[in-house]
């Protein structure tokens, strides 16, 4: 019955598939599952995603309800702002979380928001939200708050040397300030504006101009400056103008928050705002030969900056930036002149142009090193290189080429030594100076001046 049968035809039609195509199969069968599993699957997290969003938005209308009616705050987030009169700064300011991140007497505990069930870490994460918000509308507040009192300067010094053209040497530098007066009056740092000071012969060809954030310009005059602390006065003859808010810088704590306005690098980035913490209080630095008492912070400071203002959370002034340090490697160290030391200061330059009641001498000098000192064979001290005419020192009987070793008693080796000793004085105090003159030790009594 098999005679006809071809086993061959047979063979090749009814033989298993290749490996390869095997494979193949299972390939397609995978994806083709997959592709129906995740359609399934997103579907169902898509609605249940969709669900939760909508649940959201109706409790977020239901607590802008309460709002409305006088409850919680809208998103549950304050800072306590408050302006110069007391009042609250902001028509969304002064409920909900208070600056230091304790909630305000309205509620003991904020609104939790539905949906957190949805986030492995709960509500810890909710927290971490609801603090990048705040922090967003702290920093939104004091700008706002806190921008319009800070003005840009420039300082422009005329050259000496001209040409068809006009001078070519002149010298042009930008800065910030702090208006502290409706009628004009600046507080900002000495060097922003020393070109002015009558004391320096460049005073009759410097001209100051400062750029409120609104856009108008005025030209000012300078009032009174101190290089000791870096501070100075300079006003504007206009009227009602924006006055920032002082704060109390002896209430600061390292770790708080620190916003810095000025004007980086000049008007081109002129009410720029930077951020960060009080990095460290009491720090003493060396600038210029003075050594300055300062709050460290690492919001960002740069040149143009100095004479601006460091704000905490209230948008209070509690520093005017002065400096930074600048070097490779280096980054987030910038310090402000703590407002608690600056005013006083600038009282005194507003009232009397200079600061009253130091003590002062009447020369100045250069400082004789060990190595000057073994190398020429005289005494370590300060080198007298000019007497004032008139001045304490005049007076006493000092002389340009004498080397002052010792005062009240005290050996004095540098110019710290000096003002060390002369600062524990006051105007019209007398002490013993003792001077190098000639190889010979000569002992005067000298009665301090007062330094204007």
């Amino acid at each position: 019955m098999y005679s006809g049968f071809n086993y061959n035809d047979y063979y090749q039609q009814s033989k298993r598939p290749s490996g390869k195509r095997r494979v193949l199969s299972t390939i397609a069968l995978i994806l083709v599952s997959s592709l129906v599993s995740g359609y399934v699957v997103g579907t169902v997290l898509y609605d249940r995603f969709t669900d939760e969003l909508e649940s959201i938005r109706r409790s977020v209308s239901e607590m802008q309800a309460d709002t409305d009616a006088g409850g919680w705050d809208r998103i549950g987030l304050g800072t306590g702002l408050r302006d110069s009169g007391g009042n609250a700064a902001g028509s969304d300011i002064g409920k909900g979380v208070a600056a230091d991140g304790a909630y305000g007497a309205a509620e003991s505990t904020p609104p939790e928001l539905p949906g957190s069930d949805l986030l492995q870490s709960g509500r810890s994460t909710d927290n971490l939200a609801s603090a990048a918000v705040q922090a967003g509308s702290t920093v939104t507040a004091i700008a706002k708050k806190a921008g319009p009192a800070i003005v840009g300067i420039r300082m422009t010094i005329a050259g000496t040397r001209s040409n068809y053209f006009g001078f070519t040497n002149s010298s042009v530098s930008e800065g910030s300030g702090i208006i502290i007066s409706k009628d004009g009056y600046i507080m900002t740092n000495y060097h922003v504006v020393s070109g002015a000071d009558p004391k320096q012969g460049t005073a009759s060809r410097t001209i100051l101009e400062v750029f409120l954030p609104d856009g108008r310009e005025a030209k000012a005059t300078f009032t009174g400056g101190d290089v000791k602390t870096d501070l100075a006065v300079i006003k504007i003859d206009m009227e009602d103008l924006p006055v920032a808010e002082l704060g109390d810088s002896s209430k600061l704590e390292v770790g708080e928050l620190a916003v810095a306005i000025g004007n980086p690098l000049g008007m081109e980035f002129a009410g720029s705002v930077t951020v960060g913490v009080i990095s460290a209080l009491n720090r003493s630095i060396q600038i210029n030969g003075r050594t300055m008492n300062v709050i460290q912070t690492d919001a960002a400071i740069n040149e143009g900056n100095s004479g601006g203002a460091l704000l905490n959370s209230q948008g209070q002034v509690i520093g005017i930036n002065s400096a930074k340090i600048a070097a490779s490697g280096v980054e987030g160290l910038g310090f402000a002149i703590p407002i608690n030391d600056a005013w006083p200061v600038v009282e005194h330059l507003i009232k009397y142009g200079y600061v009253r009641g130091r003590p002062y001498i009447g020369i100045s000098g250069r400082e004789i090193t060990s190595i000057y000192s073994s190398y020429y064979g005289i005494p370590q001290g300060i080198y007298v290189t000019e007497v004032i005419a008139g001045s304490a020192a005049e007076k006493a009987g000092i002389r340009r080429g004498d080397i002052i070793v010792a005062m009240a008693g005290k050996t004095v080796r540098t110019v710290q030594d000096l003002d060390r000793i002369k600062d524990s004085y006051k105007p019209g105090d007398t002490v013993t100076i003792t001077v190098d003159r000639n190889g010979r030790k000569v002992t005067l009594n000298l009665t301090f001046g007062e330094e204007r």
